[in-house]
């Protein structure tokens, strides 16, 4: 365990936030993005030798004094307790992501989220989701529709069992009776940070988990997104007036000796041990949620 503890202006300057700090709506709107756009969701440390582990000082010290980024466990876990140095009422959800192969929800903690509640509002924050994520906190009061850019997301509940579900449209805002994709789904049940350890570990070594079968790395830009995969460098413009309303991709391949300079040049990422870059099939899961 190492001794480094939270500075938060240190933090702050290591994701651009400038300006007032203090618990208020405006300012957790501003540092969610903030984050998105200056921490890489990556999962690096698992393809060059590393392990990562749960605990606060040593996730400070990886992601703002070594400017790195890691997944949803390191993110939004790091992301916590800068918004409780805030001053915010923070809460650590566990979500359980719906698995692209199998159309079926991942176990409890496979996912960790945050609420924050202000002024007795509550919000749903993720800084720790890659490309499917939104960009700023979602209100957990309505299940109406939320616009951010060019998407529309909103939080489904089941007042039967209380699981909330977070759900997006892909593309153009078509109304509630446009088609919703499910992300993942929650409940209120407070955790700890060492709840998600088991899972933090089966991400780490699973076939089964995108985070062991693909060495990646993706930050939101401006104006887009900017995606690292195995031997593939892809850039993505959302929809504006400038791509006439137009989804645009790039995908450019990468040889070897390329990748660690598109991860320092783009993502601001310098490794202490080599790379080995993956990108294999994910072997489905089984079936059990």
């Amino acid at each position: 365990m190492t001794s480094v503890q939270m500075d938060v202006q240190t933090y702050l300057t290591r994701i651009g936030f400038e300006g007032p700090a203090g618990p208020s709506l405006d300012t957790l709107r501003s540092i969610h993005i903030c984050h998105l756009r200056s921490v890489p969701f990556e999962n690096l440390t698992v393809h060059s030798g590393g392990q990562v582990h749960l605990d606060l000082p040593l996730l400070y010290d990886k992601i703002v004094n070594h400017r790195r980024g890691g997944f949803c466990f390191e993110n939004n876990g790091l992301f916590s307790w800068l918004l409780s140095k805030l001053g915010f009422q923070v809460t650590l959800l566990s979500g359980q992501v719906k698995n692209a192969i199998t159309g079926c929800y991942g176990p409890p903690f496979d996912h960790l989220v945050l609420m924050v509640t202000l002024e007795g509002h509550r919000w749903l924050c993720d800084v720790g989701f890659g490309s499917l994520g939104f960009f700023k906190p979602l209100s957990l009061e309505t299940d109406d529709l939320q616009e951010q850019g060019h998407r529309v997301y909103r939080i489904r509940r089941d007042n039967s069992t209380g699981v909330c579900f977070m759900e997006s449209q892909q593309d153009e805002n078509k109304g509630a009776d446009g088609l919703w994709t499910q992300s993942y789904k929650f409940t209120f049940d407070p955790r700890c940070l060492e709840d998600f350890t088991r899972m933090c570990h089966y991400h780490q070594t699973s076939v089964s988990s995108i985070f062991f079968c693909k060495s990646f790395c993706t930050i939101l830009t401006p104006g887009g997104r900017l995606t690292y995969i195995g031997h593939k460098l892809t850039t993505t413009t959302f929809p504006s007036e400038e791509t006439g309303g137009v989804l645009e991709t790039e995908t450019r391949e990468l040889k070897d000796e390329e990748i660690s300079h598109v991860l320092a040049e783009k993502f601001g990422i310098i490794l202490k041990s080599p790379l080995i870059p993956k990108d294999e099939a994910i072997t489905p899961p089984p079936v059990m949620y």
